[in-house]
């Protein structure tokens, strides 16, 4: 089950939906072992564009393993159609299933999923309910709750009102929500956002989204090597490993990438990462 040999650099293409196109990256496999595909789901917001670099670094890391990796940009995002005041949660998930029926239609053997922040989340929501279940997960830093994750969006509003003197949002994130309960859109870090997806993330809670199928390696991200996993990672771990999920989670020491000022890389993800995947009976 060994696919066509493809070449090492990356094949940017735009896979046709429904509501436009979706720009997409694929990696070819580059090892002569075949090993399966891989669909990353990218984080929210400006968090995508300042994961650009560990997305790229870790996608070679895996084609140089075997596996056929393909990066997709939901829809609203990066350079797929729409405005990110058009995304809609269920329109990503159906983004989700038009590039797995891809990946399985042009690569043998399983399909795993590989999420990042919201895109874990977003993984795993479409992975219960997906025609073909996931050979495994790969999650990145998931938040815990939607609506935890929605607030801190939401202070990155409060915070330029205050410094632009700007007292719209002088009762804070409960006045942005105010708005968006009576359907106003938000502009928040340059992104508006719709009533209709943030009523979707704020209903998004990690303990509720345990995945039927495994295994499932979750990887969490700590500010030093030997520091314990933070209280609301092990509450749910615990509470997926007492219902039977097969998990496998791991704290890594990791500046946030995703939210640092200037682009950051974590060799010790990328590393932790790649030997979970090294391991064919493990990704299986």
């Amino acid at each position: 089950m060994t696919p066509p040999a493809g070449p090492a650099r990356a094949n940017p293409f735009f896979l046709e939906a429904e509501q436009g196109q979706r720009f997409c990256l694929y990696h070819p496999p580059g090892a002569t072992t075949y090993r399966g595909a891989v669909l990353y789901i990218h984080p929210f917001a400006e968090e995508m564009n300042k994961s650009r670099r560990m997305a790229a670094l870790q996608a070679r890391m895996l084609t140089a393993l075997g596996y056929g990796v393909l990066q997709l940009d939901l829809y609203g995002c990066g350079d797929s159609s729409g405005d990110f005041a058009d995304a809609r949660w269920e329109i990503w998930k159906h983004d989700l299933a038009l590039a797995h029926r891809w990946l399985e239609q042009r690569l043998p053997g399983p399909v795993h999923l590989w999420g990042l922040r919201i895109g874990a989340m977003l993984a795993l929501d479409y992975a219960a309910g997906a025609d073909a279940a996931p050979a495994s997960l790969a999650l990145w830093q998931p938040p815990l709750s939607g609506k935890q994750f929605l607030t801190q969006f939401l202070r990155l509003r409060v915070a330029n009102d205050m410094l632009s003197n700007n007292r719209e949002t002088g009762n804070g994130t409960a006045a942005l929500r105010a708005q968006l309960q009576a359907g106003g859109m938000l502009e928040i870090a340059g992104y508006d956002l719709a009533p209709a997806l943030a009523d979707a993330i704020d209903a998004l809670d990690l303990l509720e989204l345990r995945p039927a199928t495994g295994p499932v390696h979750w990887f969490e991200a700590v500010a030093a090597a030997g520091r314990p996993l933070p209280p609301g990672a092990a509450r749910v771990g615990a509470a997926w490993t007492d219902a039977g999920v097969d998990l496998r989670l791991q704290t890594v020491a990791c500046a946030p990438f995703w939210s640092t000022a200037e682009v950051t890389e974590c060799p010790e993800l990328l590393a932790a990462t790649t030997a979970v995947f090294s391991q064919p009976r493990d990704v299986r």
